[in-house]
């Protein structure tokens, strides 16, 4: 199953419309609007789900909790994020402490993430790439990392000048230390499900 636009609002659907239709999905569905189009996907399979889980617990104890860390970020999964006109939803945020002092008790953020993290699907790969990423530049998001679980990578870009610069990729049972969170070294082996034999 691939994500599609199911609504527009330049063909008469008001933003607020859209968000109504967004906010009456099933729970089995993602729903984000971008450039004024409802798309809708499918909630992601096991090898995202434990890709994304895992990074989540392996940032969040030393830089949320600060145990092994330095603590001062807030590690978010899945938060909606209200950037302008567009309704993004990506994998993992985090918010440093001193922009973002406490969590507020909100259904939507929207102060832009100091980091994110999209891990790829086959049916979201062109749509978190292409269409989700510029729209997390023009909201001033400084660090991005795509992760694909299928193809065991991680890609970390940084905004620089507005315009996202590619700052390293590694892959499989890489050990790499990457912004914003350098202090820690994440084992990227524990974000795969293991090889199936064929």
């Amino acid at each position: 199953m691939h994500s599609e636009a199911i609504g527009s609002i330049q063909e008469g659907m008001s933003r607020e419309d859209a968000y109504a239709r967004l906010m009456e999905l099933p729970e089995n569905k993602v729903g984000e609007i971008i450039a004024g189009e409802l798309i809708v996907s499918p909630r992601p399979a096991s090898p995202h789900t434990v890709a994304a889980g895992t990074l989540g617990m392996d940032l969040g104890t030393p830089f949320q909790r600060g145990r092994g860390g330095p603590g001062g970020w807030w590690i978010l999964p899945e938060p909606e994020l209200h950037l302008g006109e567009d309704v993004l939803v990506p994998d993992l945020a985090g918010w440093r402490v001193e922009r973002m002092p406490t969590v507020p008790n909100v259904a939507a953020f929207t102060l832009a993430p100091d980091w994110l993290c999209e891990v790829l699907s086959p049916s979201t790969s062109s749509l978190d790439r292409i269409r989700k990423m510029p729209i997390y530049a023009r909201a001033g998001v400084r660090d991005a990392w795509l992760i694909d679980p299928l193809a065991r990578f991680l890609e970390s870009y940084q905004l620089q000048d507005g315009k996202w610069l590619r700052l390293g990729a590694w892959s499989e049972d890489d050990r790499p230390r990457v912004e914003p969170f350098a202090e820690i070294e994440l084992e990227l082996q524990a974000l795969w499900l293991p090889r199936t034999e064929r």
